[in-house]
């Protein structure tokens, strides 16, 4: 941990190692590192101790990750009337932070439609790569492969539009084969 530029844990996490996450962010906070976290599933944030470790792991969280049906559980949770992702993803960047060396970003996938990123005070969708019907085979695992992608390009010191771009590509992948699984070639799947 201590080499590491960008530190990440999904929230499944919060379920089992609320300390360990909470001791990661604030390292990451006082290291001046990148720390990241994912939502990872609706009831992490409306079940009141997981919310509650989530909450407390929030002013060291850099860069949160979501779905949309994760994003609006979270403004629910919160009771915020906000309705468009676009505002949930605001709102969320607003909430407090430990450190003011840089704003939080947020990224909000929304499978087919363009992935929501708010970031230095605005709002950017960014498109996905189209896929016809007849090629999506399983879902399973691509916002986990969308959140490796763009981490990728996080921790070369790229910005979001790129961070985005390789985490479509990673999710196009995915969601081209059973499970979640990479090709043994990259034949097919082309980083332009």
């Amino acid at each position: 941990m201590d080499a590491a530029r960008v530190c990440y844990s999904a929230g499944f996490f919060l379920t089992v190692a609320p300390d360990a996450i909470q001791a990661v962010a604030e390292h990451c906070s006082a290291a001046g590192k990148t720390y990241c976290l994912n939502i990872s599933a609706p009831f992490l944030v409306q079940v009141p101790p997981f919310k509650a470790a989530m909450m407390a792991a929030m002013p060291h969280v850099d860069v949160l990750f979501g779905n949309e049906t994760e994003a609006c559980a979270f403004a629910e949770s919160e009771g915020w009337a906000a309705a468009d992702l676009p505002t949930i993803a605001r709102m969320i960047a607003a909430l407090p932070k430990a450190t003011g060396t840089r704003c939080r970003t947020v990224v909000i996938t929304q499978g087919a439609d363009p992935t929501i990123v708010f970031e230095n005070g605005r709002t950017h969708a960014v498109p996905v790569i189209p896929l016809a019907p007849e090629a999506l085979v399983d879902t399973n695992g691509a916002g986990d492969a969308f959140v490796g992608g763009f981490l990728s390009q996080l921790a070369a010191g790229k910005g979001a539009a790129e961070c985005c771009r390789a985490g479509n590509f990673a999710a196009h992948a995915i969601i081209q084969r059973s499970g979640c699984t990479l090709p043994e070639s990259p034949a097919g799947f082309h980083w332009a």
